[in-house]
């Protein structure tokens, strides 16, 4: 048996409530001004996201033409490409990041290496995401392709050295790791919450505000914050081919996955080279803007895509 601080889990995560058939794009993606990105022809295209979760549903119709593989790393099915969600997590989180069908993410274009980290209760070891990692970082696909973003909505109490060394392995290979920052906050600025891989300097680290840009009352805070995105509310994709609306920084972490993925297009078009992994991150702070709150609260602020064409 794993014990329990070798566990890593789900941050907890509120369903708000289960939809059907919605036309709006959801307010996240619009709070990003991903749309504006979209207008000038990049949606992430050929950016592959590897999204070390619960699995996902292969046969969502916003979600399966995006799907460039996976691996299942969990007792469910160790070792095999079979890693449909029994959770409906990480459906969710893959729909903010790439869905593109009666929603959209925030980089419809993007593909997605679904790697099954956590079983259907959403848990797992270390271990189980030491290797999903190592998996991603030394993925190719059939033309060549390679993971440029890691997303993690997941997190633990034990500083396991050997999964920072996996990430820091995956950012020498040029892919930017994009983690929640937690969900036990108190809504006091001045206290701070702690958990990993969240605090590692290592990964872009997500906090949560709602439609309004307030922060959620549940974000932790801590000095390795580096942006914002929308957690309340959130409304993607989800198992079973439906939808749902959920809360937690496990739903503004898939939207700087998909920012990121329309960012490396914007920049490495307007740079004509591949970008590094430090000069994505610079690229990111440049386009945030502040909602007031202190750094250990919102990092460098909200990502406004459009501010991209002024800033950098």
């Amino acid at each position: 048996m794993i014990e329990e601080k070798h566990k890593i889990k789900l941050f907890p995560y509120k369903l708000e409530s289960l939809q059907t058939d919605p036309t709006e794009v959801p307010y996240g993606v619009r709070q990003c001004q991903a749309p504006e990105i979209w207008k000038t022809g990049e949606m992430g295209s050929n950016i592959v996201v590897a999204i070390c979760d619960t699995g996902i549903d292969i046969n969502h119709p916003d979600l399966k033409p995006n799907i460039i593989g996976g691996r299942n790393f969990t007792p469910e099915g160790w070792g095999h490409d079979k890693f449909d969600d029994g959770n409906g997590h990480g459906t969710h989180v893959a729909g903010t990041i790439a869905a593109n069908g009666r929603i959209k993410g925030v980089a419809p274009e993007a593909k997605i290496l679904a790697l099954k980290v956590l079983d259907s209760h959403g848990s797992g070891s270390y271990y189980s995401i030491i290797e999903g990692i190592r998996y991603a970082t030394n993925w190719k696909g059939k033309n060549g392709e390679k993971v440029r973003i890691i997303n993690m909505s997941l997190g633990g109490s034990y500083n396991d050295k050997d999964l920072e060394t996996a990430i820091l392995e995956a950012c020498s290979q040029g892919i930017v790791v994009v983690v929640a920052s937690g969900n036990e906050g108190d809504a006091n600025e001045e206290t701070f919450e702690r958990g990993y891989p969240a605090l590692y300097n290592e990964c872009i680290t997500v906090a949560a505000c709602d439609e309004n840009k307030k922060m959620a009352y549940f974000t932790n805070n801590h000095l390795e914050v580096d942006v914002t995105a929308a957690g309340v509310q959130v409304l993607s994709t989800y198992p079973k081919s439906g939808y749902a609306r959920l809360s937690g920084t496990s739903m503004a972490t898939p939207h700087v996955a998909g920012i990121l993925a329309l960012l490396i297009k914007l920049g490495e078009k307007k740079f004509k080279r591949t970008l590094t992994e430090s000069e994505i991150y610079a690229i990111l702070t440049k386009c945030c803007c502040s909602l007031g709150f202190k750094a250990s609260t919102e990092g460098h602020g909200l990502p406004e895509l459009s501010t991209f064409f002024e800033k950098c």
